[in-house]
């Protein structure tokens, strides 16, 4: 893996931030994107040495990439300064509660702008370099409730339920081409945030983030070469 780019978007949030160092772990040079400039300092701020030794060879970028011209010009810096990238790896998401017969336009929006069109954007501006090169792996993030509708949670699972099906669209479209596209499938992680919004009940089969990281690490690596078009399951124990 040395010398190979790894985009790592969300890297701000607890799965991103697992998921950067995973990568730089197996030897990608790491870029960690993320709108919020605070959460990604916090990725070099590890108290744990050997987690520091690894942040700090992974570079940092700011940059809200729901916005298509931000990902795209975002992208093309980054392949014209260290080449094209070799991986995306989208863990951006955002999560609103809400019934199908209360759900308003704004939290639908916000759902398909967060949770869809960010991965759409990238994996357009990170596609047409892979191309070029006849090479590469996309992995987004999508989650239980996209694919087994679950009640209370409408625009989410509507958003994530598309996500699901643009990682088969996007599959079968580059596949051709030589880049593999998967994703994987939570239904719900360890981290404080959700520890403060979901009971304890609910979060006794919740799965750490890194375990999800290392399935990220999985599948952008060579033995997983066979691997596209897959949701996989990651709903803990």
């Amino acid at each position: 893996m040395d010398a190979r780019v790894a985009l790592v978007t969300g890297a701000g949030g607890p799965l991103g931030r697992a998921t950067a160092l995973s990568l730089a772990g197996a030897g990608f040079t790491v870029v960690a994107i993320d709108r919020n400039e605070q959460a990604l300092r916090e990725l070099a701020n590890s108290s744990d040495e050997a987690l520091r030794e690894l942040a700090d060879g992974i570079r940092l970028e700011m940059g809200d990439t729901t916005d298509p011209a931000v990902a795209r010009s975002l992208v093309d810096r980054i392949a014209a300064e260290m080449g094209a990238p070799d991986v995306l790896v989208n863990t951006i998401g955002a999560f609103r509660l809400g019934e199908a017969l209360t759900t308003t336009p704004a939290d639908l929006r916000a759902m398909i702008d967060v949770n869809l069109g960010a991965a759409l954007w990238l994996s357009q501006a990170v596609g047409s370099h892979m191309r070029r090169r006849g090479s590469g792996a996309i992995v987004h993030v999508s989650a239980r409730p996209g694919i087994e509708p679950t009640a209370g949670m409408a625009a989410y699972s509507i958003s994530k339920a598309a996500l699901a099906h643009l990682t088969r669209l996007l599959d079968i479209e580059l596949r051709p081409h030589g880049i593999r596209v998967n994703a994987v499938v939570p239904q719900l992680l360890d981290t404080p945030r959700n520890r403060a919004a979901f009971a304890a009940g609910q979060m006794v089969h919740a799965v750490q983030p890194g375990a999800i990281a290392d399935i990220i690490a999985f599948l952008v690596s060579d033995i997983a070469a066979p691997i596209s078009g897959a949701l996989l399951p990651a709903y803990g124990a």
